[in-house]
């Protein structure tokens, strides 16, 4: 057994295929990654509000954890894959391979709709508009703002939500309006003290 490890070692350390071992070492990070994230949300998601017989909800929570994990660790496989094989016998990559790669691989493990991917490409996407905004201020494609310009971003974001959640509120996520419904709908009724201050219902 110890040969066996040394052996693997050997090839590990040795620099040769590099490309394919950081593919395989990302499919575990993106596996190790996704579980670390979805399961304790997912088990605290399911258990702040989600209603059922115990096994039904393990294997809801179990169910999730697996697509994000799956997911990931496939994406950067893909992902991984991708840009060394369009960089193949170039001194280095290109921007444009990282986004030709991350487009493929979005659109083939990311594509398909489901919770979990929204949910995903939604925490993306949000990041990513700050990112460019960002971004575009470094270029001096925009002007640095003179003034702290995240009160109004903060304004924008939570004037737009509570106006789509009370007179559209079918656009937004579910589980954003389960949990809008029960801060500000469930906070109009009462008929009790134990209903006003110790239970919700």
């Amino acid at each position: 057994m110890a040969a066996l490890v040394d052996a693997i070692n050997s090839i590990l350390v040795s620099g040769e295929n590099k490309h394919i071992l950081a593919a395989i070492k990302g499919l575990r990070n993106g596996i190790v990654y996704g579980a670390k994230i979805r399961f304790p949300h997912a088990l605290v998601m399911t258990a702040l509000f989600k209603r059922g017989p115990p096994m039904t909800m393990l294997k809801d929570i179990l169910s999730a954890t697996y697509q994000h994990s799956r997911n990931l660790g496939m994406f950067v496989l893909i992902y991984k894959g991708l840009t060394s094989s369009l960089s193949w016998g170039e001194s280095k990559s290109h921007q444009i391979h990282h986004f030709l790669s991350a487009f493929c691989a979005g659109f083939v493990i990311f594509g398909k709709y489901n919770k979990v991917n929204e949910q995903i490409n939604l925490y993306l996407l949000s990041r990513v508009i700050y990112g460019i905004a960002k971004l575009l201020v470094s270029k001096g494609v925009i002007p640095t703002p003179q003034t702290d310009v995240f009160p109004w971003f903060a304004a924008i974001m939570w004037g737009l939500t509570l106006w789509l959640f009370e007179y559209d509120r079918k656009c937004l996520q579910p589980s954003l309006t389960s949990s809008m419904t029960y801060i500000y709908k469930d906070s109009d009724k009462w008929d009790s003290l134990r209903n006003f201050l110790i239970h919700n219902k």
